[in-house]
Formats: structure tokens, sequence, C-alpha cells
């Protein structure tokens, strides 16, 4: 694919972005980042939705103790579909792994423009 074909595809791609703040527990950095990471526990549950685009694990560059997770999605719609849809599992899910983290915050949800 020519590159600025790719171009004009990602510049009409709709994603609904969810950002989590997160500082693991001294110690847990390994699990965490098996855990929240791509191929982990949360997105493994996110897969179970076709609205699910995929997930990011970043580090922070200054502090290597922080994390974020932005996770992608087709659409707001598509997001809160999959929260209803898999509500007590996600809530079962977020129990078993608080323990990982000292600290998680929302950041917020962004939409891309068209």
């Amino acid at each position: 694919m020519d590159p600025h074909d790719l171009t004009l595809f990602w510049e009409k791609v709709i994603m609904y972005l969810v950002l989590w703040l997160f500082r693991p527990v001294v110690g847990q950095e390994g699990k965490f980042e098996l855990t929240y990471g791509p191929s982990g526990e949360w997105a493994q549950l996110f897969r179970r939705d076709q609205g699910y685009l995929g997930t990011e694990l970043l580090q922070r560059s200054e502090d290597s103790r922080e994390y974020l997770t932005l996770d992608r999605w087709a659409s707001r719609a598509a997001y809160e579909a999959f929260r209803a849809r898999w509500s007590g599992e996600y809530r079962r899910l977020d129990h078993l792994l608080e323990e990982l983290t000292e600290e998680e915050t929302l950041l917020g949800a962004f939409e891309t423009l068209p």
C-alpha cells in the first residue's frame, strides 16, 4: 500500500479511545505489564467484542513506574455495548487485579475528529 493511501485511510477512521493512568505496586511491574498489555487479561476480555480495535500500554519516559493504557474501540456505542454486555466479567476482573496497582485513574474517553 502506498504511504499516501495509508495516510488517507487513517484520516477516515473514527475511533473511540479510553485512557487510563496506572502506577503499579512496587515489585508488581512485570505482572502488571503482562496483564494490562496488548495480550493481557484485559485485552482478552475486550476481544470478545467485535468493536474492540486494540490496546496499547505506554510507560512514562521520566517515571518508569507510571503507565498509560489506551484502549481503542470502533465507536462510543461499541464501547458502551461492550460494557453493558460484559459488565459482570469486567467488574470481576477489575476486582481480581486491583492488587497490582496503587493508583488507577480514568483520564477520559476521546473520539477522533473527522
